[in-house]
């Protein structure tokens, strides 16, 4: 009987933000499916769907949030939610999209997966010297790096891209040959995302 209580008791201890979080995590989610189903039918629209369903992470993203403040109402279990919830939402769903976009190379994979462990360490980071940084006040001042759904100016890159038609074959930037594997060049700018990310500059939080 105890066993079957816990779920229940865990869905007890959720605050209203912790839904929006989840709404985020769910919505990163299916940016993926949509990548998955753009490649089996190479139908762009499923692009878009992806893109779109990353801006709509963000929304809940920042809804959660305020929705916290508003009513006074945070905990750990609500910051490691919205920490999970990012690493899918911007950091693994992006890098999917490009890799759908066309970024398949050897190198495009590496730089995709550097750029989702740099947003893993910059989220793993916070957590870790989020007390630190509020000086104990509770409230943090600034980020150190820049926060992980900046990758929603990548997303909306790639958004552009679909719209243009510039995928796969035609990406932006084409494509060059490196000791016998391919590399996008467009690729470097989640290189550079990711470096950013795990960068000690500091950025006010708003």
């Amino acid at each position: 009987m105890s066993s079957t209580r816990k779920p229940f008791q865990m869905i007890r201890e959720f605050h209203l933000a912790d839904w929006f979080t989840l709404g985020n995590a769910i919505c990163g989610t299916g940016a993926i499916f949509s990548v998955m189903t753009y490649l089996q039918t190479l139908a762009p629209h499923h692009i878009h769907f992806a893109c779109a369903l990353v801006l709509a992470a963000l929304v809940f993203d920042v809804l959660d949030g305020r929705i916290a403040r508003w009513r006074q109402a945070s905990s750990a279990l609500g910051r490691e939610l919205d920490s999970l919830a990012d690493v899918i939402s911007f950091g693994v769903a992006p890098a999917m999209i490009a890799y759908g976009c066309g970024m398949q190379g050897l190198y495009d994979r590496i730089v995709l997966g550097y750029f989702v462990a740099c947003g893993v360490s910059r989220l793993a980071r916070f957590n870790v010297t989020a007390e630190a940084l509020s000086e104990g006040t509770g409230k943090v001042k600034f980020f150190e790096g820049t926060p992980i759904p900046t990758s929603i100016l990548l997303v909306a890159l790639m958004s552009a891209a679909a719209a243009q038609d510039a995928l796969g074959a035609n990406l932006w930037l084409g494509s060059m040959m490196l000791a016998g594997y391919t590399l996008h060049p467009l690729v470097l700018l989640f290189a550079l995302s990711g470096s950013l990310m795990i960068s000690r500059i500091r950025i006010p939080k708003l």
